[in-house]
């Protein structure tokens, strides 16, 4: 006679076994919640390794989109999104309802900050309370977003259980960071180890087989809360060390020192040292956020992450040091900064790519134009951006465009920028990112 822990007992391992073969079988459902700059490239990843994949998006614009082949992330290419989505593997939504029918949801939900540097849960909490109401039995639910650690735990399980369900026996609940960087082609998201950690040890396994499927490397830990300190640590990591180096190259400035010659010449130590860059601040999505995360939740355990603040306010202070540098340098050449024409190259947050959020570039245009600058920019990444409530419109560069303006500022250094050009035309070059390194010597041109 089997007594009732057998029963359940039996219950979950066929639960599981039914799911993990529809896996491995590649008949698994699959769903991403949020097709931004992680979603896309986890849907088109699960595609490519043979599963049919539903994104769900309140934006019906990025769905028409997906649904016609069109790309709008700079790193996936429509010639790989187009035949997926004509062969069936990929499609978009934005009905939520459909992830009742799905066997796996991803959710890449973004994860801001608010004006006053606290977590602003507004989106998860929106995909957490829609999963809870389209919740079906045997479901792998995974969370990409970078958030605190203990979200997962403290946050979407109890309203996932809320109605009965139980993770581990009902469906599956796992945290698995993710490392996409925007603009990096040699690393894509099968190149990129995949930290999971699940609920229960049956949530990992479950999680670890679906990533095993289109990702080279899978590391399971013990824990959610492990697997979202991971990706906060690795972030953390390099706030810290962009602050570092920040803090360094203005100190350098005073002593007439080049910094980007003393990092190329520290970097000739092949052990024991890792190259960081100086900027007008760092953006994405990322690392002027996830720090933010860790020291709110630190303030729980009555602990204040000082070391990993500071760094974070360093990094904050770069667009107005930037905006003094320029001040001076355009003064050195007998130019005031209210009135001056400026030309910013750049306002991505990084190069390379077509992503505008929390770039330090943006700020220090901000900045500028409240201290009298005229503005104008060119970056075929933005065609159009916001500048104190001024819309500016990418300005295509030729030899004539260059003598309307006193100055070009360097602020983003795309491979394509045509700085060559630049260097030949431009009355005054102000460099922010070392990128006329290795051009043509030119006496019009200053680094910061």
């Amino acid at each position: 006679m089997t007594n009732t822990r057998d029963t359940k007992t039996a219950g979950l391992h066929s639960g599981m076994a039914g799911l993990t073969q529809k896996i491995v079988g590649r008949t698994a459902r699959v769903s991403v919640i949020g097709m931004g700059y992680v979603g896309v490239p986890t849907m088109i990843a699960a595609a490519e390794a043979g599963f049919r994949v539903i994104g769900i998006d309140t934006s019906g614009e990025r769905v028409a989109d997906i649904n016609a082949g069109r790309s709008y992330i700079e790193d996936v290419k429509e010639d790989i999104l187009a035949p997926l989505v004509s062969q069936g593997l990929v499609s978009a939504s934005t009905d939520y309802g459909m992830v009742r029918d799905m066997d796996i949801v991803i959710v890449c939900v973004p994860t801001p900050i608010t004006k006053f540097k606290e977590p602003d849960l507004g989106p998860m909490r929106s995909a957490v309370s829609g999963l809870a109401a389209n919740l079906s039995d045997q479901q792998l639910i995974v969370f990409q977003s970078t958030t605190y650690p203990g979200s997962t735990e403290e946050f979407v399980l109890p309203e996932l259980e809320a109605r009965g369900y139980k993770a581990g026996r009902d469906f599956y609940l796992a945290f698995a960071l993710e490392r996409i960087d925007p603009g990096n082609s040699r690393y894509l998201v099968r190149d990129l180890p995949k930290v999971v950690g699940g609920i229960t040890p049956s949530c990992t396994e479950v999680a670890s087989i679906f990533f095993q499927c289109f990702v080279d490397s899978v590391v399971p830990v013990t824990s959610p809360k492990v697997a979202e300190m991971t990706k906060l640590l690795e972030n953390t990591f390099r706030s810290v060390n962009i602050a570092l180096i920040n803090e360094l190259s203005i100190l350098c400035q005073r002593m007439d020192i080049d910094i980007w010659e003393v990092v190329d010449a520290a970097s000739s130590k092949p052990f024991g040292f890792m190259p960081f860059y100086p900027g007008p601040g760092v953006g994405g999505h990322c690392i002027p956020v996830d720090p933010f995360y860790l020291s709110w939740k630190a303030k729980e355990y009555d602990f204040y992450v000082n070391f990993i603040q500071l760094a974070a306010e360093t990094n904050e202070n770069m667009p107005y040091y930037t905006l003094s540098r320029i001040g001076s340098i355009l003064s050195d050449h007998g130019l005031p900064l209210k009135g001056s024409k400026l030309l910013v190259l750049g306002v991505t947050f990084k190069p390379d790519v077509n992503d505008t959020r929390n770039s330090p570039a943006l700020r220090v245009m901000e900045l500028l134009a409240e201290n009298g600058a005229e503005l104008s920019y060119s970056d075929r990444y933005a065609p159009s951006v916001t500048v104190k409530g001024a819309e500016l419109k990418h300005l295509p560069l030729d030899p004539n465009t260059m003598a309307e303006f006193d100055a070009a500022v360097v602020l983003v250094n795309h491979r394509d920028s045509e700085l060559e050009m630049v260097l030949r035309h431009a009355k005054l070059i102000i460099d922010c990112q070392n990128a006329t390194k290795g051009l043509a010597a030119s006496t019009n041109s200053v680094k910061i």
